[in-house]
């Protein structure tokens, strides 16, 4: 298949790259544009234009996947607007530009920040009435309803539209939340919330490239899809791996839950780094079902375990900071 690939030069681009160049031709549309192994060109933004009016000047594609994005930003710097001027706005541009052209199918990379800041009950499915807190979840959610407001056209020229959710995603060369507690645990600092047992969700990147696959070469119904690894694990399970990988012991504090709920809440009076907030956001759950993807795809289980998939992420942060 010729694929288009937004966002190429990005972590979860330059994996999929790896994992479909030798079945696939690869091209990238990007806000830069350097070579890029595996890729025959990455077009910019720019010439989404050109590429709309002038087709025959361009190649023909059989799929595209929407990548390109602003990411969430955990110190809630960015002004909410840039939010929805990428996120919502160019997957509007992308999928208005994915109906005109050739492309049977349409990949676009939303979050499971779109369908739910905190989760409601023990699991999140697609059933849950969307309801994103902040502007990253709430840019997400207004793309998604973009293109699913253009459903009938899309199903009049016979293309299938899939909306990823994936949950937090991970794997080597990634640089997201799991960076800040393996800084921590490197440091040797002892973990003061092993009290709690929540769980959460990961998506290793392996099992990301290996559900897209699937969906561009399998006969998958279109639809809205949530990504995750099969097994979730608490944050206690996360710093023994690293430990394990670090080959060191782990030094988790199973300190009073009251006491820790007490000090949130002089910390939120005072405004101290730990506050009843964040420490809701430390210690809740936050468990996806991949149970709709993997009955699409005709699979029991990912190829990825999520221990297995943490492991290889923490041995990369090794490796870099040697």
């Amino acid at each position: 298949m010729n694929i288009l690939i937004t966002g190429i030069h990005g972590f979860v681009g330059s994996n999929l790259v790896k994992a479909m160049k030798e079945r696939h031709t690869i091209y990238g549309l990007d806000i830069v544009a350097p070579q890029k192994e595996g890729v025959v060109k990455t077009f910019s933004w720019d010439e989404l234009g050109k590429m709309t009016e002038r087709p025959d000047e361009y190649p023909t594609f059989d799929a595209i996947i929407h990548l390109a994005g602003k990411a969430h930003d955990v110190k809630s710097q960015s002004a909410a607007q840039v939010y929805f001027d990428i996120n919502t706005g160019l997957t509007q541009r992308i999928f208005d530009y994915f109906l005109l052209s050739s492309a049977k199918r349409f990949v676009f990379f939303s979050s499971v920040k779109a369908a739910a800041d905190s989760v409601q009950g023990d699991i999140l499915t697609e059933e849950v009435m969307p309801n994103p807190k902040g502007p990253y979840g709430e840019s997400k959610i207004a793309a998604e309803k973009y293109i699913l407001s253009k459903e009938v056209e899309s199903t009049r020229l016979q293309k299938r539209v899939y909306i990823l959710r994936p949950c937090m995603i991970h794997g080597p060369g990634n640089k997201g939340n799991l960076n800040l507690l393996y800084s921590v645990v490197r440091k040797g600092i002892p973990w003061p919330l092993g009290s709690y047992e929540n769980r959460r969700s990961f998506t290793s990147v392996d099992n990301l490239c290996f559900a897209v696959e699937g969906l561009l070469t399998k006969d998958v119904a279109g639809g809205i899809y949530h990504i995750g690894d099969d097994e979730a694990l608490s944050t206690n399970e996360l710093i023994a791996l690293m430990c394990e990988v670090l080959g060191r012991k782990p030094h988790i504090w199973k300190l009073n839950k009251s006491l820790m709920d007490a000090c949130a809440k002089v910390g939120t009076a005072l405004h101290l780094p730990l506050n009843s907030e964040r420490l809701r956001k430390l210690t809740e759950n936050y468990v996806v079902s991949n149970d709709k993807l993997k009955n699409a795809l005709g699979i029991d289980c990912m190829p990825v375990q999520a221990a297995d998939g943490i492991r290889r992420t923490i041995a990369s942060f090794i490796q870099a900071s040697d």
